[in-house]
């Protein structure tokens, strides 16, 4: 099939965001969506089979309208999500030819940080903040890229910020993925910080370097190892584990009972990398099993489909999951 459209009024600077860098943009839509597009001045080509030549030309015509300003990569690549996590519910009933770019239920979840455009990219992720918003206590579960972590923590800034909690707290086990470092250097903050870097990147980018340093001084933000929660009992506060999978099935039971009044609590984890010594089940695996069911609790489980990172990484996690299927053999 071959779709032709031409934009007008002609407009050159969009034009040329919309296709990026030597056509940049153009060629990953085509490798994404297994189309051919052709572009002469404002009137652009797409040849491909017919659902897929739609969604391509639905998702051109929605990156012109966004292209007053240049494309990021990651931009394009958030959008791509979208058009093939809407084909999957589509294919399953039938319909594979409506090209849809947008996500109306995405569109109702409105989360104050710092990312304006921040909201749930696939059904997952959309059901995973639904659950979040809904539930005392919520699991996500999957693979690497599919938002866990970020959507959790973009969450507690909001309650945050709406004064729905008092403080946030982030915490996950001190597991070596893999690797033995030894002792490291430094006070104890210095010692556990590498474990908790990836927290500190996502409360950087959702709230920028000065607001965190403010929470922090005001004991409205706490990072800490898992092992520093026994004994505590956390009110009023937005409580993340991540990095679930290396907690031990006693270090769980620990961690979902410090939850107190007006708090919740977001558990992450990726069941397939879990960095235990071998023999020792997983927390995360166990609290799968013996809480499903449970009235409270909310399990989101996120597939290679959900990844919204470089298109490799689903591929990668795909390619892994098809050469061993479940787990890493510590758990199902």
């Amino acid at each position: 099939m071959i779709l032709r459209h031409v934009f007008e009024p002609t407009d050159n600077a969009r034009l040329a965001h919309l296709s990026g860098a030597f056509d940049e943009h153009l060629r990953a839509i085509e490798d994404a969506l297994s189309v051919r597009i052709s572009r002469r001045g404002g009137a652009f080509r797409v040849e491909g089979d017919k659902p897929a030549a739609s969604r391509a030309m639905a998702l051109l015509q929605s990156l012109y309208e966004r292209a007053a300003r240049p494309i990021a990569a990651e931009a394009l690549q958030l959008a791509l999500v979208e058009v093939h996590a809407q084909v999957a519910p589509r294919a399953a009933a039938a319909e594979p030819e409506a090209p849809v770019v947008t996500t109306p239920d995405a569109e109702s979840i409105v989360l104050h940080t710092r990312r304006s455009d921040l909201r749930g990219r696939t059904p997952n992720q959309v059901q995973y903040l639904r659950q979040i918003l809904s539930h005392d206590i919520s699991f996500g579960i999957g693979p690497a890229g599919t938002g866990k972590t970020f959507l959790a923590v973009a969450c507690a800034v909001d309650a945050l910020e709406r004064s729905g909690v008092q403080r946030i707290v982030l915490t996950r086990p001190a597991v070596e993925a893999g690797e033995r470092l030894g002792f490291l250097p430094g006070d104890l903050a210095q010692k556990v910080d590498p474990y908790l870097r990836p927290l500190y990147d996502a409360l950087y980018d959702l709230m920028g370097f000065d607001r965190v340093q403010a929470a922090f001084e005001k004991g409205q933000l706490e990072i800490a190892p898992l092992a520093f929660m026994r004994g505590r009992t956390l009110n009023h506060a937005f409580v993340i584990l991540d990095e679930a999978q290396n907690t031990t099935p006693e270090q769980m039971k620990m961690f979902l009972t410090r939850i107190g009044f007006g708090s919740r609590a977001v558990v992450t984890g990726d069941v397939s990398q879990i960095d235990l010594p071998k023999g020792m089940p997983s927390g995360l695996v166990d609290a799968a099993r013996v809480l499903d069911g449970v009235r409270g609790i909310a399990f989101t489980r996120f597939t290679a489909a959900d990844v919204v990172r470089h298109p490799l990484v689903a591929r990668i996690v795909e390619a892994y999951e098809a050469a061993k299927p479940g787990t890493n053999g510590k758990g199902a």
